[in-house]
Formats: C-alpha cells, sequence, structure tokens
C-alpha cells in the first residue's frame, strides 16, 4: 500500500490493478440510511471492506451498524441528529449518550470511532436560527464528556456545516475576503475557538452541483476540476472550479478570526445521477474524475495546498429521503439502492477505471413489476392514482431532464406503479389502483429507465419509515 507520510491516515479506497493495490488518500464516504429498503449493515460493510474503505461517516448511531462495524478496523463518525441538540445541552445526558453511543461500541465493542458529527448543518438559513442556542452549548458537552470518559484524545466532536456559514461580500467576491456570515459570527469564532482548543477539525459540506443548480447562469465548467475559460482571479491566484474558490473562502474566514491553521475537513462532496438535468452519469463520472485526480496528486487548493481530508457523499442512493432541495437528494449514491456501482470510476486517481466491488448476497423480491392495465378504460382517475403511488414512493426520475423522462403517459403510469408496488413488498392489493394496474413478469424497463426490482427488508421490526402505506383487507393504513 502506498504510504504518503501523513499524520493523519483517513481513508483508503484499494483499487486492483493487476497485481498491484493503489489508493487515494484522504477519502471517505457517506453511509445514509433512509431508504424504504436499506441494505442489512454487515452486507454494507463487507462491501466497504471489498472496496478497501476504511473510513464512514454516518447520520446516527444506529445499534445494527454500529454492531456490523465492530471490528473492522474501519473509522467511523457517528452523529447526534440535530432534533436531538437540545437534549445534549444538559450535561449529564451527553455524558449518558457519550455512554451509550461511544464508549459503548469503542471501547467494549471495537468499534474504532474517530469522530462524533453534533448536528449536520445546523446553521442552514431554512432552519429559521432553530438551532443556533442549542449547537454549541451541546457541543462543548458532548466533547466535555468525551473528555471525561477518557477517550478525548482520540475522538473528537465537530459540527458539520454547510458552506452558507461563509461568504464573500458583493463588492468583492473573492476567496481572500471570506468571512462568517454576519448574523453567526461570534458564535463561529466561539466554535472555532473550542475545537481548536480540543484539536477537532472544521467540517463543511461543500457542494458545487448545488452551485449550478440554484443559478442557471453559473458556468458549467467551473462546477468541475478541468479547467474554466473564464477563472476567478484573486490577486493573481486564478481559480478554475469553485471548489477550490470555496475551501479558500472558509480557509479566509478562519484565517480572519485567527484560525488559518486549523484542520478542515470536507465532510461531505459528490455529485448526484438522477432527479435533475444536470445530475447525472455523466457529469458524475466527470466530477469524480477529476476529484479523485486531485487528492491522488496531493494538490490542495491555492490558499491551502497539500493534504484534505474528504468525505464522498454518498455511498448508496436513498429513496426516502427529503426532496425538499430537490428530486436529486435521493440519487447521490456511487452505488445504487441496491448496492451494485453505477459507473466506472477509478478511486486510486490513477486514470484506471473500473467498476467497485458490488454489494454481495443482496437478496431481491421475486421478478415481478406492476404496470398499468392495456386494458383499463377509466382513465379519468388515472392521474389521481399516479399522484398517489408517487406521494408514497420514489418518482424523481420521472422528472425533466431525468432518466425516465422520455417515458410517455403509460409509461409514467407504469413507473409509479411498480415504484409503489416494490416499496410495498409487493403486496397483491398494492398493484389495483382502482383496476387501472396489473403483475406482470416481464421487466418493462425502457431504455435509460429502469424499472427496479426491490431489496427484500433484512428485518421488518427494526425499521419502520415514516410514510408507508400498508394495505390490508381493502383499507389502507398510513404508518408514522
Amino acid at each position: 500500500m502506498l504510504k504518503l507520510g501523513v499524520l493523519v491516515v483517513v481513508l483508503y479506497f484499494l483499487v486492483y490493478l493487476g497485481d498491484n493495490k493503489k489508493s487515494v488518500e484522504g477519502l471517505g464516504v457517506n453511509w445514509g440510511t433512509m431508504a424504504s429498503h436499506p441494505l442489512e449493515p454487515k452486507i454494507v460493510v463487507q462491501m466497504l471492506k471489498d472496496n478497501g474503505i476504511k473510513k464512514v461517516k454516518l447520520f446516527d448511531a444506529d445499534k445494527t451498524t454500529m454492531n456490523a462495524l465492530a471490528g473492522t478496523d474501519i473509522e467511523v463518525m457517528v452523529a447526534i441528529p440535530n432534533d436531538q441538540l437540545l437534549t445534549m445541552t444538559d450535561y449529564d445526558r451527553a455524558k449518558d449518550w457519550v455512554r451509550r453511543n461511544v464508549t459503548r461500541y469503542n471501547i467494549k465493542a471495537g468499534v474504532n470511532i474517530k469522530y462524533v458529527a453534533v448536528g449536520n448543518e445546523p446553521f442552514l438559513t431554512a432552519y429559521n436560527n432553530s438551532f443556533v442556542n442549542l449547537t454549541f452549548p451541546a457541543l462543548q458537552n458532548i466533547q466535555n464528556a468525551l473528555n471525561e470518559a477518557g477517550v478525548g484524545d482520540s475522538i473528537k466532536a465537530t459540527v458539520p456545516l454547510n458552506a452558507d456559514v461563509y461568504f464573500s461580500p458583493e463588492s468583492n467576491p473573492v476567496p481572500s475576503a471570506g468571512r462568517f456570515r454576519t448574523d453567526i459570527a461570534e458564535l463561529m469564532t466561539q466554535i472555532v475557538q473550542f475545537m481548536n482548543k480540543n484539536q477537532a477539525p472544521f467540517t463543511v459540506n461543500i457542494y458545487p452541483f448545488l452551485s449550478l443548480y440554484s443559478n442557471e447562469h453559473f458556468p458549467i465548467d467551473f462546477a468541475f476540476f478541468d479547467g474554466a475559460s473564464n477563472p476567478v482571479v484573486d490577486n493573481g491566484v486564478e481559480y478554475t472550479n469553485v471548489f477550490d474558490a470555496n475551501f479558500d473562502t472558509l480557509y479566509s474566514a478562519l484565517k480572519a478570526v485567527g484560525y488559518g491553521n486549523m484542520n478542515i475537513l470536507v465532510g461531505e462532496v459528490g455529485w448526484p445521477t438522477d432527479g435533475d438535468k444536470n445530475a447525472n452519469l455523466n457529469y458524475a463520472y466527470r466530477f469524480y474524475k477529476g476529484l479523485f485526480s486531485r487528492l491522488a496528486a496531493n494538490k490542495g487548493t491555492p490558499l491551502r495546498p497539500g493534504y484534505i481530508e474528504v468525505y464522498l457523499f454518498g455511498l448508496i442512493d436513498e429513496d426516502a429521503k427529503s426532496i425538499a432541495p430537490g428530486n436529486f437528494e435521493r440519487h447521490w449514491g456511487i452505488f445504487r439502492y441496491d448496492g451494485q456501482p453505477k459507473f466506472p470510476m477509478d478511486i486510486s486517481g490513477q486514470g484506471q477505471d473500473k467498476h467497485l466491488v458490488a454489494a454481495k448476497n443482496v437478496q431481491y423480491l421475486p421478478k415481478r413489476w406492476c404496470m398499468l392495465n392495456p386494458n383499463a378504460n377509466n382513465l379519468s382517475i388515472l392521474a389521481n392514482n399516479i399522484d398517489y403511488a408517487c406521494t408514497f414512493s420514489d418518482c424523481t426520475a420521472l422528472g425533466y431532464g431525468s432518466s425516465c423522462n422520455n417515458l410517455d403517459a403509460n409509461g409514467n403510469a407504469s413507473y409509479a406503479f411498480n415504484m409503489y408496488y416494490q416499496v410495498q413488498n409487493q403486496l397483491d392489493l398494492s398493484c389495483d389502483f382502482q383496476g387501472l394496474a396489473m403483475v406482470t413478469d416481464k421487466n418493462i424497463s425502457q431504455g435509460t429507465c429502469n424499472f427496479i426490482i426491490q431489496t427484500g427488508i433484512y428485518s421488518v421490526s427494526s425499521k419502520v419509515l415514516p410514510g408507508i402505506v400498508v394495505l390490508l383487507s381493502g383499507f389502507t393504513f398510513l404508518l408514522l
């Protein structure tokens, strides 16, 4: 294995090229589980091991997930969701959380916990200051509880933050003018001081895709790493991609409050593959190819050259995520919902593309699909039934510019009916839709549009997701 001589070893992806094993330093993955049919954790952990993945970032501390990671040496970032931040402002409860979710696994079960994420992007303006007064006290209590438990030297508390906590003024929109957002500037300074004192990293999520998504006039080449025709020039420094510019804006904000040398961890970065005209396999391939090449070269950014610790977002598609930010939210994975790789990628950064190792021993439901009955005649109720199916399943691939956007009206209906049918574990009553639908054993996929067969649920009792509808004896029950 290639050793590049840094103090913090992040995550190695091993790619087998002949007899040689090559890896990119500084690369981790986010493992989210907001899916109607999440893969069994032990299958996911084996997939991580098969691909040489040595570090994962979680969004909770789920018992089944933690048990599956026990004894693997995979470095883990566990998380406290935003809705638990208020509880963590009580020190006794923070100590109890550390006991139940950190020392219980780290010391007794052999889970290699590296970080605790306190909240997730809690200062987003969309939250209307809901967590502004809770995050710092929770962070202090968790780190102090880690210290009191005797694990604070090896396990650090951090706050994954969105890039909207810093900015460059409109009068001087360049990275060197970066400052923390005015309304939280004092709070951010306190958080940075505390984390720096405890040698914890500043964690930031950077999404070049969102720059493109939110601004139709954004120069598309600037979202990638292969050059831009009109670079941003800042004091003689040329920026040819938004990742570098964003990262260095954060660096400047940290420097402005006296902590320019603080370790920065990129908690999330990636590119979705469906759900928007710019979310597709080609663009994702282009983005990751450039990212891996840069990480392999330890190039860093103009103001912070060298090693960067980065976590990809994400590992697996999640069909139960909120689509409030956009339909693409359910398609961030480098693997499909069933653990199959989406496209060739060389995570060694050497330009030798090959597919990652797929999940093994995945169980699927029978090869049956639900489709629009060609003999259906009461089509006046079709629209309402499609809307119902899409309310309780994932129809984001039908949107403009998405992989199933080319279907005709009948195809749209069949896609919606099948997605609902699969979420409902192919229950007979879930493919009726007032007589409009029928079951077929013929794969009805069309072109780029995949009509999926869902995976089996590994433990119904352990995963009950909101919005799953169960049909029994003609009655509909919504499980909340």
